[in-house]
């Protein structure tokens, strides 16, 4: 299962109570008073981790607490703090206070941290108390209550590459190929049901990370087919392959079928939908197709859209495409350097 929306409720560790005591020793008739602070209770985190690809461990367990102060003791003993709680997350999370709507912040880089409840602070044992006119105190302070507060968390993967795309136009097909990922593949729509990333090798040092995401359909931003759910995770990739289908037993015109995805994502988000594209004409080894190719071609000419004919199954063509998405991605990495 594939989760990547998650709420979590986090309480952060109660301080310990502070303590009253006097010094009662032998020979000792006025020890006066050796009561200790509680100690402090533990924070709650989230750090990052890229081991973990999902938030699929927290839709079975939803409450989430760390460990409270220990109470002071006689003798001036102070009691022991909590343990912080750690909770680990994928590279990629928004983290954002369900009851108010405030983000409290962004998981991007693996070891990245954000405490999200703080935990309170141990209470003051009766030696705190102590004064010139007060030499015996029987006061103390109670811990007092650790933070807590609904998460929600949302996934966004970190790709730099997204590929969309009808239903069966071979997104998983072309991923599998380039990288080392294992998505699934059928012959039937909607066979991917989660998205996968992969690793693209290009050569020595040049390497960047793409994402088959499940195909659209017209009307999937108002939620028809898998709807625009894993849309989200092409928010953050600066590249986009729009792949094609030139297979004629669809009965579809390719053309069209580039305008309907266009659609969706301009549904979804305008920003999205102006993204650098590709446009890349996949199937070519079936018969028939060549038709169909030359009318995606027209159509990325008219556009001004960089244009590539491939095919996913026999690995035609994709060296050349992969090298294309590796110079786009290295110029646009100076242009926001320079910006």
């Amino acid at each position: 299962m594939f989760v990547d929306e998650i709420d979590l409720f986090v309480k952060a560790g109660d301080g310990g109570a502070g303590c009253v005591s006097f010094r009662r020793e032998k020979y000792v008739p006025r020890g006066g008073p050796d009561g200790g602070d509680g100690g402090d209770g533990g924070s709650v985190w989230l750090e990052a981790d890229r081991a973990v690809n999902t938030l699929l461990d927290y839709h079975y367990q939803r409450h989430y607490a760390a460990e409270r102060g220990q109470h002071g003791k006689g003798g001036g003993k102070h009691g022991a703090s909590g343990a912080d709680l750690i909770l680990k997350i994928p590279v990629g999370t928004i983290v954002t206070d369900r009851t108010t709507g405030e983000r409290l912040g962004e998981l991007l880089a693996p070891g990245q941290r954000l405490q999200v409840a703080r935990g309170a602070r141990g209470g003051r044992g009766n030696l705190r108390f102590v004064s010139a006119t007060n030499r015996a105190p029987r006061r103390a302070d109670l811990g007092r209550p650790g933070e807590e507060r609904w998460l929600h968390l949302e996934l966004k993967l970190l790709a730099d590459v997204g590929v969309i795309g009808f239903p069966n136009a071979g997104k998983s097909t072309l991923v599998s190929r380039v990288s080392a990922a294992t998505p699934k593949i059928a012959d039937y729509p909607f066979t991917t049901l989660v998205p996968t990333l992969g690793l693209v090798r290009v050569e020595e040092g040049r390497s960047f990370v793409i994402a088959d995401l499940p195909g659209l359909i017209p009307g999937a931003s108002k939620g028809k087919g898998l709807g625009i759910r894993f849309l989200r995770h092409t928010e953050r990739t600066r590249l986009l392959l729009h792949l094609i289908d030139l297979d004629p037993a669809t009965g579809r015109s390719p053309v069209d079928d580039f305008h309907a995805t266009l659609g969706e994502l301009r549904a979804f988000s305008p920003e999205l939908a102006r993204r650098p594209q590709v446009l890349v004409a996949n199937k070519t080894d079936l018969p028939g197709s060549e038709t169909r190719r030359r009318e995606v071609e027209q159509l990325a000419r008219g556009i001004g859209l960089p244009f590539f004919a491939v095919s996913a199954v026999t690995g035609q063509g994709l060296q050349e495409l992969m090298r294309e998405v590796a110079e786009r991605l290295k110029h646009d990495r100076w242009a926001k350097a320079a910006s």
